[in-house]
């Protein structure tokens, strides 16, 4: 590690530092929006992990959170908490598995449409599940955990994630998802594995949402299949995501904290034009911020370089 890796280890590791005070301080609204900011921190980047490097635009958020958030409704009162944790973690990993082999050797609109359509047809699942079985169409989530204690635990997965990411982005998989990203016939051509690495990143993304999801059941105290697996929130962590700049790890919480505070704003105010208005913002953000408010920011410096070399 060198020593300006370090530096950056060591301010990380002051901010996250800092952001645990936050339960502490506020037990009302800041600590409500703290764990929103947390869920799409790690939501967000996550979903980078994958799709900055490989290009890949998956819109399959909502299906693994959805999974994490009923595999802890079902099993709520007959299993501790963190052995809930852990078997959303592994359905999460295994429908990630499935369904990469399934479809990563699609691209494009296809693999959009696939991935888009998945939550919907788990929803429907779920759906007919407990309509068949003749109970009411959610379940409730009744524990002793508190926002305070989901804010925490989202706080250490955000860590974890951060070093997920910054582990792989030096590795030989980081390496290869970039190849791929690049060209992927060239990297097939050149002996990777395209498929292994994809299908891999993959499940990675897909087990983190997937905890995402169960931990923050607690805090619905009553889910339902259009809450868990809502498109809505797929469609908010790839915006967040883009609107930072998915291809620096970093990149997705510079979208998350300003698309976070102004979601909240326009869901109390305009309730029946959030969905208008979360269009409006993803074509906004692809045709003049493509590469996200980083890739502007690090543009910007680019020229100021070379107008004073």
């Amino acid at each position: 590690m060198t020593g300006r890796e370090k530096r950056v280890m060591a301010l990380a590791g002051l901010a996250f530092g800092v952001a645990a005070f936050l339960p502490l301080l506020d037990t009302g609204y800041w600590l409500s929006v703290g764990v929103s900011i947390a869920t799409y921190t790690v939501l967000a980047t996550a979903w980078a992990l994958f799709s900055g490097p490989t290009h890949y635009i998956s819109l399959a958020t909502a299906a693994f959170y959805g999974i994490g958030m009923y595999t802890v409704g079902i099993g709520v009162g007959v299993l501790p908490f963190p052995i809930l944790l852990v078997i959303a973690a592994f359905l999460g990993a295994a429908l990630a598995a499935v369904v990469g082999l399934a479809t990563l050797r699609l691209s494009g609109v296809y693999f959009v449409i696939f991935t888009l359509g998945l939550a919907e047809f788990i929803r429907q699942i779920m759906t007919w599940v407990q309509t068949t079985r003749g109970t009411s169409s959610g379940l409730y989530v009744l524990t002793d955990i508190n926002e305070s204690m989901i804010y925490w635990q989202l706080l250490v997965l955000a860590a974890i994630v951060y070093l997920i990411g910054w582990r792989i982005a030096r590795s030989r998989l980081g390496f290869a998802l970039r190849i791929i990203g690049n060209d992927e016939v060239v990297a097939a051509h050149c002996g990777i594995g395209t498929a292994r690495a994809k299908i891999l990143m993959f499940v990675v993304s897909g087990t983190l949402a997937a905890i995402v999801g169960a931990i923050m059941a607690p805090r619905l105290s009553y889910i339902e299949p259009t809450l868990a697996f809502s498109p809505m929130l797929s469609f908010l962590v790839v915006i967040m995501a883009l609107l930072g700049g998915a291809h620096r790890l970093w990149g997705p919480l510079v979208g998350v904290i300003p698309l976070t505070l102004m979601w909240d704003a326009i869901s109390a105010q305009f309730p029946n034009q959030s969905t208008l208005l979360l269009g409006v913002a993803f074509l906004s953000i692809v045709y003049l911020i493509p590469n996200g408010i980083v890739g502007w920011f690090e543009r910007i410096a680019q020229a100021w370089k070379r107008g004073n070399g």
